[in-house]
């Protein structure tokens, strides 16, 4: 068993008068690596904040290990404006020292500041100065590393690249976010703060719903639990896109016998024919348009026809344009060249970055209800706004509450339902998921597959591009839209490669000003950093066996599951053998060892494969 890093023990917390942790006691092992869920103000944060030291809880006490180095990243990323890159993350240690380390030479290089040292951080967007706030923890040597919302301001790439560094790590994780993607392949366990109370659940978010959605079977088995939307999203996973294929074997069998009657998530099709009932045939027509703001191109002659029941993902590099590109659709931004023809009985709604203004002295309730009271979420099915305020985590003591007096979460959720009220046939949403917690996603994903309408997202959160959407697009700043078939996976493919060209076309001296010296002197450019930082390259030979290895693995897997399972069985009907009890749970501690080992073989052989 893993040493204890932290533990907690009897621990109460409160925020007013609320209750957020309840007589919690748990801890955290070396090499542990746990993701934190549950709704907006459940406690999340506060849990993360006890743990690191940071706040004395109301009762109980944490103990940590005497010699346990930890590190905490934040929400809010509070840098000194006046400081440099390079004096934040690696301070007044000598360049020849750490650009000598494959490590942090590694992590400045992935996360894109190695060329960006000496920039100041006050002019730097919220992305960028993420960006240099992981920097400064990454390069640390800690045993436990607790973060906050990791990939807040992160875009595709950078929540890629931090899921793969942090396969790496051998330290204890401990992660709070909404990013279900990175939950999935970051995080063996998961604690979910509800209530009071912290529940665990072994694996990612993938078998967290898998796990909620048994207990929930168990405690009811009547046909309204069909309607539960744990069955809906667990059903996604297992026939969602080929990029969330690549999970243990050993889940499957039970995944498929509990959703083995459940239905699509949505019918495109019928979707299509009631969309253009609503819509006719044009929605959006861009033709040939070219936008520029001051010397850069950010559009190119670009054509882009947008359809009726179009559910379209737009991806991109930051700054690439996403944001304009829904203005000009909008008639916000006037193209230099070219025009964009709207359909006639197009009534569009954009959900912005911003909480938009909302009437601060209403009621939660009245401000909904002040754009509708009824909302139809299926043909001949509606909701109303309580109704909907109740599935979108605002229960029926908090819809009382004046807006004014809301948490940015609660707002948010709000914006989105006044949004849907106004009943439009065209949704453009930008960064929808920002600030809104697994559960409330969840319920935006179940509002939307019954939506009959045309859809623009864009937004950085993976999970939520490939549920809701059925195309991906791409800006990959060259001033071009791009079709992308095979998805992020393609995206990322894509900036990958357009990296190493760029990489490969820089003169080789730009090498020792850009990324310092070596161990030996020797110059080290971006490209080869980058390399430095992330899962090994294989070759195509590696590639077969590791592929080979990893199918022995998920057998492995699928055996040990099962024998665990067995001895279970076997422990419930020795209940009055005491010499076969202590046999069977001696056995049954090795099998679940050798079962984490043999996971842990998989998480790490899996990374491998997917950076060759």
């Amino acid at each position: 068993m893993s040493a204890v890093l932290v533990s907690l023990e009897n621990v109460n917390a409160a925020f007013g008068t609320r209750t957020l942790l309840d007589r919690v006691s748990l801890g955290i092992g070396a090499g542990e690596r746990i993701g934190v869920v549950g709704r907006n103000g459940a406690g999340k944060s506060t849990l993360l904040r006890i743990i690191a030291g940071e706040v004395a809880p109301d009762a109980g006490r944490v103990v940590p290990a005497g010699s346990t180095r930890v590190a905490t990243l934040a929400q809010a990323d509070v840098l000194p404006a006046e400081r440099t890159v390079r004096e934040i993350v690696v301070g007044t240690v000598a360049e020849h020292e750490w650009a000598a380390d494959p490590r942090q030479r590694g992590i400045l290089a992935g996360l894109g500041l190695l060329e960006r040292l000496d920039d100041p951080v006050g002019p730097m967007s919220g992305g960028e100065r993420r960006r240099v706030a992981l920097a400064r923890l990454l390069v640390q040597d800690t045993d436990l590393l607790i973060l906050d919302e990791p990939t807040n301001h992160l875009d595709v790439e950078g929540v890629a690249w931090l899921a793969r560094h942090l396969a790496g790590f051998r330290g204890g994780l401990l992660v709070a976010t909404h990013d279900r993607w990175f939950l999935d392949e970051v995080c063996g366990r998961v604690w979910e703060v509800v209530d009071g109370r912290v529940d665990a659940y072994e694996g990612g978010y993938s078998a967290y719903v898998l796990a909620r959605a048994e207990r929930t079977r168990r405690a009811d088995a009547t046909e309204a639990r069909r309607q539960n939307l744990l069955r809906k999203e667990l059903a996604w996973l297992r026939r969602g896109p080929p990029a969330r294929t690549s999970k243990p074997r050993f889940r499957i069998d039970a995944a498929n016998a509990l959703i083995a009657d459940e239905p699509p998530p949505r019918d495109t099709m019928a979707l299509r024919s009631f969309a253009a009932s609503r819509l006719g045939k044009d929605v959006y027509d861009a033709e040939h348009i070219t936008v520029r703001i001051g010397d850069r191109t950010l559009f190119d002659d670009v054509t882009w026809l947008v359809g009726p029941g179009d559910r379209i993902g737009l991806v991109g590099v930051n700054g690439a344009g996403k944001t304009t590109l829904l203005r000009v659709l909008l008639g916000a931004v006037t193209p230099e060249a070219g025009r964009v023809r709207v359909g006639a009985s197009v009534r569009p709604a954009l959900l912005s970055q911003e909480i938009a203004e909302l009437p601060a002295s209403l009621r939660a309730l009245e401000a909904v209800e002040q754009v509708g009271q009824v909302l139809e979420v299926e043909k001949g099915r509606e909701r109303t706004a309580g109704q909907l305020l109740e599935q979108f985590g605002l229960p029926s003591s908090r819809q009382w509450t004046r807006v004014g007096d809301l948490s940015g979460g609660e707002r948010r959720r709000l914006q989105l339902l006044r949004l849907l009220m106004a009943r439009p046939n065209v949704l453009l949403l930008d960064e929808p998921t920002n600030d809104l917690d697994t559960d409330t996603l969840t319920a935006l994903e179940d509002l939307l597959d019954s939506w009959p309408g045309s859809l623009i997202v864009v937004s950085h959160d993976r999970y939520f591009l490939e549920r809701t959407c059925d195309v991906t697009l791409a800006l990959l700043g060259d001033g071009h839209l791009r079709m992308l078939p095979g998805g992020i996976e393609e995206y990322l493919a894509r900036r990958a490669a357009a990296r190493q060209d760029a990489a490969a076309r820089a003169p080789s001296s730009r090498g020792s000003s850009a990324a310092g010296c070596g161990a030996g002197g020797q110059t080290t450019t971006v490209a080869e950093a980058g390399r430095t930082g992330g899962p090994p390259v294989l070759s195509g030979g590696e590639l077969r066996a590791a592929r080979k290895e990893l199918t022995r693995l998920e057998r492995a897997l699928d055996r040990l599951s099962r024998r665990e399972q067995e001895l279970h069985h076997e422990l419930a009907e020795a209940a009055t053998d005491h010499e076969r009890l202590l046999t069977l749970d001696a056995e049954l501690r090795a099998v679940v060892a050798d079962k984490d080992s043999t996971e842990e073989a998989w998480l790490t052989l899996a990374a491998e494969i997917e950076g060759g």
